[in-house]
C-alpha cells in the first residue's frame, strides 16, 4: 500500500511532488545531494547549507586527525528508516549507515590519500574515492544532515493535502550549522503502524547519484591514460590495418586495475581528469520522469484525461473558484514535473498580506523552464487561477504583476477558461513586459488541452512550444 492509499489522498504519483512510497518496504532510491543544485529556492539553499557545513566539520576533524570530532559527527548519523528509501531485502530495514558502520567510514576517511591530498572537496566526491562509500552512505548521509528541513516538507505536504500529525515524535538527530553540533527535539510528523514518516521530494531522489565512480573511470581517467600510452608510444599501442594507432579501455584496465584506489592514484597523476568530470558533473543528472518513477503504469504514469477533464468540466464562476484552483494545481504539476517541483497553494507573501494561488520552484535542466531561467529572473514560476466567463482585464493583471520581485522571480501563468479578446489580453500582458512588471503568460482552457495532447507521451524533457511562443510575444 502507498502512503497516497493509506491517506486516501485522492492523488496518485504524477500529481504528488513527494515519493509515494510504500508503506512497508523500501524503494530503490537514494537522495542525491548533487539534486540541490538546481533547486533556488529557500528551502534548497537551506539544504546545499547544512551539507556544506558538516561536511567541512568532517574534512577539518580529517585533516586535524580528530578522532573524537569525527566519530562524534558520524556516530550520530542513524538509518533514516522513516524514509522508507534505499536497500532493504525485506521491509524497511536500512542498512547504510548506523553506529556499527560508523567507525569504518571514519577511517577510510581518515586513511583516504585523495581526503588528505585535497582532491575530495565535496560529499559526493567520496564516492568516486573513498572505499566502502557508494550510493547508500551518500544517501543516508545527507537525509541525516537534512532531517530538519525534509521534516518542515514533510509537515508543509501533511497540511496541504490534510494528513493526520501526531505531536511528540522524536525527531531523530538534527544537523545545527551555528553549533556544528547534533541536536534533537519533538516534532509533528505522520505515523504509519507506530512507525514515523518522512516524506521526499521526488526531486531530489535518483536510481544512481550523479556522481558515479564507473563513469568516471571509464570516460575520463581512462582517457587520459589512453593519451598518456599514445604519447609514449608504450607497449598498449597497436597498429591497425589502416594506420591508425590505438589503445584498448580493456589493456588499459589491466595494466592499471580498478577500483577506489587506483581512481585516487591516477587523478593525482591527471587531476585535470577530475576538473573535467565536476565540470560536465556541475548540473546534476535530470530528475526522474513520470515513466522513470513508474512502478504500475495504471497509477504511476498521468491520466491526462481525467485530470483535464477535473478542469474543463467545471462551471466559470465564483462557485467552483476553488475548485478551479484544485483542479489546475495537479494538472499543471503532472504537466510541468520535473522542471516545476514543490507546489505551494495560497502561498503568503508580505509578511501573509498578499496570497498567491499557487507557487511552483524553478528546478528545470533543460527546455522551455531552464531557459526562462537562465535568461530572465524565475527561481519561482507564479500561478494565479481566475475561474471566470468574463475577460480577463487590468485589475488581475496588475495582480499577478504585483506578486513579482526580483528576489522570487518575475514570471507567471494567469489561467482562465477562455479569451474574449485574445489580442487585447495579449497586448496587456506585453505592456506589463515592457514597464518591465514582469512576464505574464496567459492560458485558456484550449491551451491546457494543447499542453496535455503534447504530453501524452512520456518524455523528460518538453521543451513547451505553446508557452515559448507565448512568452516571446511578450518581449518581442
Amino acid at each position: 500500500m502507498r502512503v497516497s492509499e493509506y491517506f486516501n489522498l485522492n492523488a496518485t504519483q504524477p500529481s504528488l511532488d513527494f515519493v509515494d512510497v510504500d508503506i512497508c518496504n523500501d524503494v530503490t532510491l537514494f537522495v542525491d545531494p548533487r539534486a540541490f543544485v538546481v533547486l533556488h529556492s529557500d528551502w534548497g539553499c537551506e539544504c546545499v547549507g547544512l551539507i556544506r557545513t558538516f561536511f567541512d566539520i568532517l574534512l577539518q576533524a580529517v585533516q586535524s586527525d580528530d578522532n573524537s570530532t569525527g566519530l562524534n559527527l558520524l556516530r550520530r548519523l542513524r538509518e533514516p528508516n522513516e524514509t522508507r528509501l534505499g536497500f532493504s531485502a525485506e521491509g524497511t530495514r536500512g542498512r547504510a549507515v548506523g553506529c556499527e558502520r560508523s567507525s569504518d567510514i571514519w577511517d577510510a576517511l581518515r586513511r583516504s590519500e585523495a581526503v588528505h591530498s585535497g582532491l575530495v572537496e565535496d560529499l559526493e566526491d567520496t564516492s568516486l574515492m573513498v572505499p566502502g562509500v557508494g550510493s547508500d552512505v551518500i544517501s543516508d548521509i545527507t537525509t541525516n544532515i537534512l532531517r530538519e528541513p525534509l521534516i518542515e516538507y514533510t509537515q508543509a505536504v501533511c497540511q496541504l493535502y490534510g494528513i493526520p500529525l501526531r505531536a511528540d515524535i522524536p525527531s531523530g538527530p538534527l544537523w545545527n550549522p551555528r553549533t556544528n553540533t547534533w541536536t534533537s527535539n519533538f516534532v509533528h510528523l505522520p505515523v504509519i503502524d507506530h512507525e514515523k514518516l518522512l516524506l521526499v521530494p521526488k526531486v531530489i531522489v535518483r536510481y544512481q547519484l550523479t556522481y558515479d565512480p564507473d563513469e568516471y573511470y571509464r570516460h575520463y581517467l581512462l582517457e587520459d591514460l589512453r593519451e598518456e600510452e599514445l604519447s609514449a608510444n608504450g607497449p598498449l599501442v597497436r597498429i591497425l590495418l589502416d594506420g591508425r594507432r590505438r589503445v584498448t579501455k580493456k589493456a588499459l584496465m589491466e595494466k592499471y586495475g580498478t577500483g577506489k584506489a587506483v581512481l585516487v592514484e591516477q587523478t593525482l597523476r591527471h587531476p585535470d581528469a577530475l576538473r573535467r568530470y565536476r565540470g560536465d558533473k556541475q548540473l546534476p543528472s535530470p530528475p526522474l520522469s513520470h515513466l522513470e518513477l513508474s512502478r504500475n503504469p495504471e497509477t504511476d504514469l498521468p491520466d491526462w484525461d481525467t485530470l483535464l477533464n477535473a478542469v474543463l468540466t467545471l462551471t466559470p464562476g465564483r462557485n467552483d473558484a476553488t475548485n478551479y484552483e484544485k483542479a489546475i494545481e495537479p494538472l499543471l504539476y503532472a504537466l510541468f514535473y520535473p522542471a516545476l517541483t514543490n507546489p505551494v497553494s495560497q502561498h503568503p507573501i508580505h509578511n501573509g498580506r498578499k496570497r498567491v494561488d499557487i507557487t511552483f520552484t524553478n528546478a528545470a535542466s533543460s527546455g522551455f523552464f531552464r531557459w526562462l531561467a537562465l535568461n530572465f529572473r524565475a527561481p519561482l514560476v507564479f500561478v494565479e487561477c481566475k475561474n471566470y466567463g468574463q475577460e480577463i482585464g487590468n485589475p488581475e493583471i496588475d495582480q499577478l504583476a504585483g506578486r513579482f520581485s526580483p528576489l522570487r522571480g518575475q514570471c507567471g501563468l494567469l489561467l482562465c477558461r477562455s479569451f474574449e479578446n485574445r489580442e487585447l489580453l495579449l497586448q496587456r500582458c506585453r505592456d506589463t513586459a515592457r514597464d518591465q512588471r514582469g512576464f505574464i503568460i496567459p492560458l485558456e482552457d484550449s491551451d491546457l488541452t494543447t499542453l496535455v495532447e503534447q504530453n501524452r507521451q512520456p518524455r523528460g524533457d518538453i521543451k513547451f512550444p505553446l508557452l515559448r511562443d507565448r512568452f516571446e510575444n511578450l518581449v518581442m
